[in-house]
């Protein structure tokens, strides 16, 4: 396999296993990346390593770098590194796999970014329980629509706009394209059915005057 395109590329289709390999792939990283903090002994300078999609949308908010001091520096220099290969990462691997379903990248955006900002800027709403909680739904609804189509459902069988069906070599025809004669008749050459029986021909006949003695 490519690993290169898979990881990095946003062209082509992947299946469900190549999109759950990917998934492995980042917490494989995040393990990596948590180690080498504490290796360095960067870890508990107000850097617990980890990989969540509000890490990616914190860097939009303003009150994240009101906080910030030098001694945390380092660490966060390290986890906005990973935080931003884990982040391509991610949306190479699900828009390859929105492709298997026949969709196009910016799905992303109800999938990926509107629920992203909904869960990072809710707090500022006003105080009103009515209004917090459809806006909580509305997230929730949204991040499960998306485990359903990149996680569970499968793409489609017949290549589509994005390319042929990963999980077959050699594509089969639509049924509507499928030869629907019979099978007596499928095939049939009409050259190898005739058999022509070579004319079998002899030396003409010889008619003789029987003498008399």
């Amino acid at each position: 396999m490519d690993w290169a395109w898979y990881l990095f590329s946003f062209k082509g289709r992947i299946n469900r296993a190549k999109f759950w390999l990917g998934a492995l792939v980042i917490v494989c990283w995040m393990v990596f990346l948590a180690a080498l903090l504490i290796a360095i002994g960067l870890a508990g300078k107000g850097a617990s390593f980890g990989f969540n999609v509000e890490d990616i949308f914190r860097v939009l908010d303003p009150d994240t770098y009101r906080s910030l001091t030098v001694r945390q520096l380092p660490a966060l220099l390290v986890k906005a590194s990973g935080t931003a290969l884990f982040t391509w990462v991610y949306l190479a691997v699900s828009i390859k796999r929105l492709h298997d379903r026949d969709k196009s990248a910016w799905w992303m955006i109800p999938f990926f970014v509107v629920p992203g900002l909904i869960n990072q800027f809710a707090g500022r709403l006003p105080e009103n329980v009515y209004a917090l909680s459809i806006v909580g739904a509305i997230a929730f609804l949204l991040y499960i629509w998306a485990f359903i189509e990149l996680a569970c459902l499968p793409g489609t069988r017949y290549p589509n706009r994005y390319g042929a069906n990963p999980l077959r070599k050699v594509q089969a025809r639509p049924r509507h394209d499928r030869d629907i004669r019979p099978r007596a008749t499928q095939g049939w050459d009409q050259q190898s059915e005739l058999e022509i029986e070579p004319h079998k021909a002899g030396p003409p006949p010889v008619w003789r005057v029987k003498r008399e003695a």
